[in-house]
């Protein structure tokens, strides 16, 4: 694997960020810049100023489904092959949720039988009490620090999350690995008590930021009889400097793991509980949309020449998966003349400037009493706009509804 060092200074209206990283030539001979995988930002947040706005996820910058799809698979490709099974593929709330189900994916192709689980921050419920809480941790430097991890209601998929002898956690960023310790250390705690191998896998690792050796003997100690591995498509050290008597902040209330008034509809199993088949949702949603399209254009039948030619989808929140492929499959059934793009909505507060050139605040769907966002996303750009929940179509706020280029996508009638 081939490196290049580089360095440079980002100035954001709080501070500034040095950067020193490396690129690294992935699989496919394909080295990521920085500017192929980074913008940035500032946060409203007092616990770190800066923010590194991925251009790969399809969070905060809207991408096409195919940049994403190539991010997710180059990803993928870094982990060994021959790793002890069984693997457990575990994804980080909010942010990554959709890079884990596509780095499981892949991951797949080698590892047949790997299971995916995401955190989440919405607490669920069940009238059988089959859902039930496995463990939680804590993301200490993140907006929103609590998160919680569901156990299986199948005993055989609940066995062999149990037994998993290798744990790939997938997030978009990394440094110091200390919520990658929370994390083994929850799941240990839970009844994980095999594991042999960790694999830390992230589009950026900033642990050169505390001397990487340092900083994973740290872990090692912290992870006794843990073999502790790190894959990246870039990484790198910063520094952030304070400017002069910077502007003090105030952060959005958005830590919180209730479940909010709003009832959550039927998507399938996308990763919040554990799931072999992330994708198994997929062909009810696909022919749902296609239903809810033609009428909202009233037309009889769906018909792909009918489809607009700026074509924005929309997931929200932690559900981002199914709408992902949803606009992976619009992606690849229009023309070349066509432009479909994926984005979501979020509850990261994030301060305009940089890498946001744009912000739409507006009320939860979720029943949560806390604003979300939607950034660099200017509704008059586009055609169509698929917006995604799984909450019912009457929770989304009024400026959604009020559009007449917004169809959205709901499970619940």
């Amino acid at each position: 694997m081939s490196k290049q060092q580089h360095s440079t200074r980002i100035t954001l209206p709080r501070g500034t960020l040095d950067l020193t990283y490396q690129t690294n030539s992935t699989n496919n001979n394909k080295n990521y810049e920085l500017e192929d995988l980074l913008g940035f930002a500032q946060r409203i947040n007092p616990k770190r100023a800066f923010l590194f706005v991925s251009k790969v996820l399809g969070r905060h910058i809207p991408v096409a489904p195919h940049t994403m799809r190539r991010a997710f698979t180059d990803l993928a490709n870094l982990v060994p092959s021959k790793l002890p099974e069984p693997i457990l593929v575990i994804g980080m709330a909010e942010t990554a949720v959709g890079l884990s189900a596509g780095v499981h994916q892949a991951l797949q192709a080698r590892y047949l039988n790997a299971v995916l689980l995401n955190s989440t921050r919405h607490a669920q419920h069940s009238d059988n009490n089959s859902e039930t809480l496995l463990t939680t941790f804590s993301e200490d430097h993140s907006h929103a620090s609590q998160h919680l991890i569901y156990q299986s209601c199948d005993k055989m998929t609940q066995e062999q999350l149990l037994a998993s002898k290798t744990l790939i956690m997938v997030d978009d960023e990394a440094s110091t690995g200390n919520t990658c310790v929370n994390v083994v250390t929850a799941l240990r705690n839970a009844g994980l008590n095999q594991l042999e191998q960790v694999h830390l896998t992230t589009l950026v690792d900033w642990s050169l930021s505390h001397d990487a050796t340092d900083a994973d003997d740290t872990i090692s100690t912290r992870l006794p009889n843990i073999d502790f591995q790190r894959h990246h498509l870039l990484s790198g050290a910063w520094q952030w400097r304070d400017a002069p008597n910077p502007e003090p902040i105030t952060m959005p209330s958005v830590d919180t793991t209730d479940a909010g008034t709003q009832t959550l509809g039927n998507t399938g199993n996308w990763g919040r509980f554990p799931t072999l088949n992330s994708t198994n949702g997929f062909a009810h949603y696909l022919a749902n949309f296609q239903t809810k399209f033609a009428r909202f254009h009233e037309q009889a039948i769906f018909a792909k020449k009918q489809l607009p030619q700026r074509i924005l989808v929309l997931g929200s929140n932690e559900f981002v998966w199914l709408p992902f492929l949803l606009a992976e499959w619009l992606e690849q059934n229009t023309g070349s003349q066509n432009e479909v793009k994926f984005s979501a909505l979020t509850r990261s507060p994030i301060a305009l400037g940089g890498a946001i050139t744009t912000m739409l605040s507006f009320h939860d769907n979720y029943g949560l009493g806390m604003t979300n966002f939607a950034y660099n996303v200017e509704p008059k750009d586009w055609d169509l706009i698929v917006l995604c929940v799984e909450t019912a179509a009457a929770s989304v706020d009024t400026m959604w509804q009020s559009l007449d280029n917004v169809l959205v996508m709901s499970p619940i009638p």
